[in-house]
C-alpha cells in the first residue's frame, strides 16, 4: 500500500508569515494534500505583515484543525504523513517542541512526527539568540528535527522579498524531496 502524500504545515507566531503562505501555495501545485495549525500568535503576525485574511490562508491548506483540538488527527501517529513544518517557528513553538510539551496542536503534531521518525522542519524566527534557544535548537536537533532558520541566499541574486521567501521555501519543500521550481539553484563556479 503506497503512504499518503501529507504534509502538516504549523503556522506560529512569528515574524515571517509568508513563508508558511509560500510553502501551502507550493504544496498545492505540488498536489500534495495539507494540514494547517495557526496559533493565535501567528493570526496577530498575519495582521501586521500582509493582507491575507484567515479565511483567505484556510483556502490555501486541504484541511484546518484548531490549535487547540488535541483530537486532530494530526495528534496520532496513525494518521499517516510525510511530516511537518513549522513556517515560521516562534521561540514559544520551538521550546514546547524541543520539551515534548505537547500543549497545543502545533507541539503535539510535532511530537508526533518525531516519535513516529518522520520527517520535522521548523524555520526557527528569532535573533539575536540567547542559551535558551541554542539549546532548544540543539534538543530538537538531538530528536531528529531540523532546524532551519529562514536566512537568505544571496547568490541567486534575488531582487524581491518573494523571491527570498520563494527559495527559502522551495529549499524546504527539497527536506521532503518535493520537486519544485526553484530559480537560482547554485551550479557551482
Amino acid at each position: 500500500m503506497r503512504r499518503p502524500h501529507r504534509l502538516i504545515v504549523g503556522i506560529s507566531g512569528a515574524s515571517g508569515f509568508d513563508y508558511g503562505v509560500r510553502i501551502l501555495e507550493m504544496l498545492r501545485a505540488a498536489g500534495i494534500e495539507t494540514h494547517l495549525v495557526v496559533s493565535r500568535g501567528a493570526i496577530t503576525a498575519m495582521k501586521h505583515e500582509g493582507d491575507l485574511t484567515l479565511g483567505a490562508l484556510k483556502e490555501l491548506a486541504d484541511h484546518t484543525h484548531d490549535n487547540r483540538d488535541m483530537a486532530a488527527a494530526i495528534a496520532s501517529g496513525s494518521f499517516r504523513t510525510e511530516g511537518m513544518v513549522v513556517a515560521p517557528c516562534s521561540a514559544k513553538s520551538l521550546a514546547e517542541i524541543s520539551m515534548g510539551l505537547g500543549g497545543t496542536l502545533i507541539a503535539r503534531a510535532a511530537d508526533v512526527v518525531l516519535k513516529e521518525r518522520r520527517r520535522l522542519v521548523v524555520l526557527f524566527r528569532e535573533t539575536p539568540l540567547h542559551l535558551g534557544h541554542c539549546r532548544n535548537m540543539t534538543r530538537l536537533t538531538e530528536m531528529g528535527g531540523i532546524v532551519m532558520p529562514p536566512v537568505p541566499a544571496f547568490y541567486p541574486r534575488p531582487r524581491s522579498i518573494d523571491e527570498i521567501v520563494g527559495h527559502t521555501a522551495a529549499r524546504v519543500l527539497d527536506l521532503f524531496d518535493i520537486d519544485t521550481e526553484l530559480d537560482g539553484r547554485w551550479k557551482g563556479g
